[in-house]
């Protein structure tokens, strides 16, 4: 006790002598020591036993640390003591500090980082939390080069010869150490990374070795729309086996009679869905450019309906948009109406047309087209009263409409809302070119609402189910094109489940439907629609990918050209309108009654029409034709005579394309090789490798040696200007100077030719389209752009570029690019799709279309003339309704498992595609 007591009063000594002390002798960072622990006056035996250790060890073992331990010191007399730690502390921190300096060496406790409060001792915070943040804070500045003592040992030099590891506590000299880059930079080591890949081939990513070898997601029972069809079975048949229990029960016999089918109605075994395959609750939806056809799968034939929304606005569309066909002058010569390019154009097609009708005989008179337009020139309407004609229309009543802004009519009763109505109506049309028209929407959400809005209005009026209630019990199939964008289906099946609610949805594609509705297992599908062309080959019940083409022309081309040929000739009608509505009807009715590619049909006729306006009195008109209706449909296999400026203007600008899920700068729309072919017909630069198609369709190309051109006949020559331009057809591939004004020598083989005016009559590619190289036959400087690293250009900016190029090609060349694409070498498949070509579609209506189409193909393949066979819909099926009938099949079939539930969508979102659609989504 008496010790304690001591003890005690040496603190009190010590305590005093600080408080003597001068402050400039008072170190500016001076620690307080360790605070002693004291319950009623008696101190801890904890801290006597470590001052006890402090002053017994001898002084070589002293430390060169002073917070932890004492520090040995000449004290005044000039004698060597080891004193407590608190006189330590005290006395000895200064001239700690001095030598410190002397010996350059930092350390982190004594020495203050910027910015870092001294350690107070009238804060809450421990001497060793002061401690520990000046560690953090000198870890924090690299350019103090502080070492952490505490985490860390490294060696110093305690005294002159002698080298020690001891950790940081007991460390005095602490160097700064350098990050692993820097020492590769100074070993010149350091990797300089300059953004290129260290090799072209595709990079493979690494297998999971964790899971690689499980058959997790790798059965059919483990993905959610098959397991939950499986479950639907299994309880259907415990359905179906209960039924036969109560029916045993209700007997009392062990037979029991087996329902029969009724007449017509399929048979369904148990593997079959569980699905309602009632026919009158399916209803069958097949979009299109310019009509919409609806039905149930019931019904012997589908309603159409025109695809088009009238909503209030400020302005007429006649009144927003250029008139159609457009004209550079509304008065003045047909040359200055329509400029001298289309002049030209519409002369040399006359002239060929004469040349053709002399070679078959047909007698052509020399002052026809005279004859034509002084008629028209002279021709004055007559007036009809209106409650004098027998077949006025029935115009649409606006009164009627409620006031709401959200009030709009659809269909038929948007075309026909008098164009001077009050309040003025708009029409909009969602879809055009087969895609969605984002042209005429300033947000995508006011497109899928227009969308939406027209086939609900179908719904109510023409199906009669004004109760939307009611949808929730109806199954529906959706027709998409063959080529179609993701993001496109991926629209219509949130609209079809989360919007309208119908029970449950499936798709199919326009050529497989086609082929359900024509009964046949294999053929080549023409689809000429409105404002778009599709060919696509079926073999086996599958579309055959690479085989697909998207032709952007169709009838309504068809139409504008036929009214602007008509105009060139003085047309009476004037001041026609295709923007206009009933200017619009106008002109497909005449479309319809007078355009024909039958040459005996060819003479100077006349013709009549009646011109009914809102609100005016009936005209009648009479005009005479001679080459304008078989020159129009013409356009088909020369499509340069088309208005085809404009059809790409707003794509992409609201709906994004679709991305991979799993690498989100790769789109994924489908594509195929033969639409690739067609598009570098007119860009070639969109030929390289990096597109992940083969350099020929055959596997192997011949551009060496100057030989003679053998004959193929597969060479399709494109002769859109080269006539014009004084060119003839190339026979040889030799080396030789081209003559200017000529086309460039092509190869041997397949080729598109360019027809947007763009190309200048050049012939395309031939059939190595992708077999860009070498001596480009003969020295021929190769196209601009044809030769584009491959490396700068990734996928998303090839998918940008080929949405900017227009697919057109003459009909006759596409067809037998998409076959060559399909069949894949195989001789055998192209006579069996030769053999088999169906033409189908609206705008493949016209007189005589179809024979002319086989004379075409039978002049680019002579070795097969006798093989080729082009028909229509048999049985004499309506061609614009085939595909309608064919989903219509397709809906009432019990083997497929195509449809998509909305709980399925809810958990799996638009994933569900991949699992649900017939073919590789």
């Amino acid at each position: 006790m008496s010790r304690e007591f001591s003890d005690l009063g040496r603190q009190a000594v010590e305590e005093q002598r600080v408080s003597q002390l001068p402050q400039s002798r008072i170190p500016r960072y001076h620690l307080r020591p360790l605070p002693s622990r004291v319950r009623n006056g008696v101190r801890s035996n904890r801290a006597f036993e470590g001052l006890r250790r402090v002053s017994n060890r001898p002084v070589q073992q002293v430390t060169r640390n002073p917070v932890p331990e004492g520090i040995p010191y000449r004290s005044p007399h000039g004698r060597q003591s080891t004193e407590s730690r608190a006189e330590l502390n005290l006395e000895g921190s200064e001239r700690l500090c001095e030598r410190v300096d002397r010996q350059g060496v930092r350390n982190p406790v004594l020495e203050r980082p910027p910015g870092l409060k001294p350690y107070s001792g009238h804060t809450s915070e421990t001497r060793a939390e002061f401690t520990f943040r000046v560690l953090g804070r000198a870890e924090r500045q690299p350019q103090l080069a502080i070492r952490n003592p505490v985490l860390e040992g490294f060696p110093y030099q305690s005294s002159p010869g002698s080298q020690s590891t001891e950790f940081g506590s007991e460390s005095a000299i602490m160097v700064g150490k350098k990050s692993g880059k820097a020492l590769l930079r100074e070993e010149g080591l350091a990797r300089t990374d300059n953004g290129m890949k260290m090799t072209s081939w595709p990079e493979v990513s690494m297998i999971n070795q964790k899971n690689y070898y499980t058959d997790y997601m790798k059965r059919d029972d483990q993905i959610l729309p098959i397991r939950l069809q499986t479950e639907a079975n299994r309880d259907r048949m415990i359905r179906d086996a209960k039924d036969r229990d109560r029916a045993l029960a209700r007997t009392g016999t062990t037979e029991v009679p087996l329902p029969l089918p009724a007449e017509g109605e399929p048979d369904e075994d148990s593997t079959s869905t569980s699905y309602s395959t009632d026919a009158s609750k399916l209803i069958v939806i097949h979009p299109g450019s310019q009509n919409l056809r609806i039905g149930f799968a019931s019904d012997a034939l589908p309603k159409t309906i025109p695809s088009a929304l009238a909503v209030k606005s400020k302005s007429t569309e006649s009144e927003e948009c250029e008139p159609a066909p457009a004209r550079l002058k509304m008065s003045g010569s047909p040359e200055d109406k329509f400029g001298e390019e289309f002049s030209k154009k519409y002369t040399k097609l006359s002239s060929e047309l004469k040349v053709e009708m002399r070679a078959n005989k047909f007698k052509v008179l020399p002052n026809s087209k005279e004859l034509v337009v002084n008629y028209n020139r002279r021709a004055v309407p007559d007036v009809i009263q209106e409650h004098n004609d027998p077949f006025r229309v029935e115009w649409t009543d606006v009164s009627k409409d409620d006031e709401s802004m959200a009030s709009y009519f659809a269909g038929m009763e948007a075309l026909r809302i008098p164009e001077n109505s009050k309040p003025p109506y708009r029409i909009f049309r969602p879809l055009q070119l087969g895609v969605f028209h984002e042209k005429d929407y300033t947000s995508s959400d006011a497109l899928l609402d227009d969308f939406e809005a027209t086939i609900e209005s179908a719904l109510r009026k023409e199906l009669g189910l004004t109760s939307s209630t009611s949808w929730a019990q109806y199954s529906c199939v959706v027709v998409i094109p063959d080529l179609y964008d993701k993001r496109y289906v991926q629209e219509i099946l949130h609209i079809c489940l989360k919007s309208i609610e119908f029970k449950q949805v499936c798709f199919i594609q326009e050529s497989l439907a086609a082929t359900y509705g024509a009964g046949y297992t294999s053929a080549c599908i023409v689809d000429v629609g409105a404002q778009k062309t599709s060919i696509c080959c079926v073999e086996e019940g599958m579309c055959v990918e690479d085989s697909r083409i998207n032709l952007k022309y169709g009838g309504y081309d068809v139409t504008e050209t036929f009214i602007k040929m008509m105009l060139y000739d003085y047309f009476p009608y004037a001041d026609i309108n295709l923007n206009r509505r009933y200017d619009f009807l106008l002109a497909e009715e005449l479309k319809i009654n007078h355009c024909t590619m039958n040459l005996a049909k060819i003479a100077v006729q006349l013709c009549d029409f009646h011109l009914r306006a809102p609100n005016q009195d009936t005209r009648k008109y009479q005009f005479k034709t001679y080459d304008e209706p078989i020159l129009a449909p013409k356009g088909f296999f020369d499509p340069s005579i088309f208005n085809n400026s404009g059809k790409l203007e707003g794509r992409r600008s609201l709906i994004e394309r679709s991305y991979n899920a799993y690498d989100t700068e790769t789109p994924d729309d489908p594509t195929s090789t033969a639409q690739t072919a067609i598009l570098t017909s007119i860009k070639p630069s969109l030929v390289t490798t990096a597109t992940g198609l083969s350099s020929n369709v055959n596997g192997n190309a011949e551009f060496a040696t100057p030989s003679k051109e053998k004959p193929n006949p597969l060479n399709i020559v494109a002769r859109m200007d080269s006539e014009a331009n004084g060119g003839s057809r190339v026979t040889s591939a030799a080396a030789s100077p081209a003559p200017e004004g000529t086309n460039t020598p092509v190869q041997s083989g397949l080729s598109v030719s360019g027809v947007n005016g763009v190309n200048g009559g050049s012939p395309g590619p031939s059939g190595n389209v992708f077999a860009f190289g070498g001596s480009h036959n003969g020295g021929t400087p190769a196209p601009a752009g044809m030769f584009v690293d491959q490396q700068a250009r990734t996928a998303k900016d090839l998918a940008i570029e080929r949405d900017s190029v227009l697919p057109i090609a003459p009909l006759d060349a596409a067809i037998i690019t998409s076959i060559t694409h399909a069949a894949k070498g195989d001789e055998k498949k192209v006579r069996d799709f030769l053999g088999g070509i169906m033409v189908i579609g609206g705008g493949a209506k016209t007189p005589g279309f179809v024979p002319f189409l086989e004379e075409k193909l039978k002049s680019k393949r002579p070795d097969l003339a006798e093989k080729i066979l082009v028909g229509t819909s048999p049985r004499e099926m309506d061609g614009q309704v085939v595909v309608w009938k064919g989903a219509s099949v397709f809906a009432r079939m019990t083997s497929h498992e195509c449809w998509i539930g909305p709980l399925e969508y809810e958990r799996l979102g638009s994933r569900v595609l991949y699992t649900k659609v017939l073919w590789n989504y």
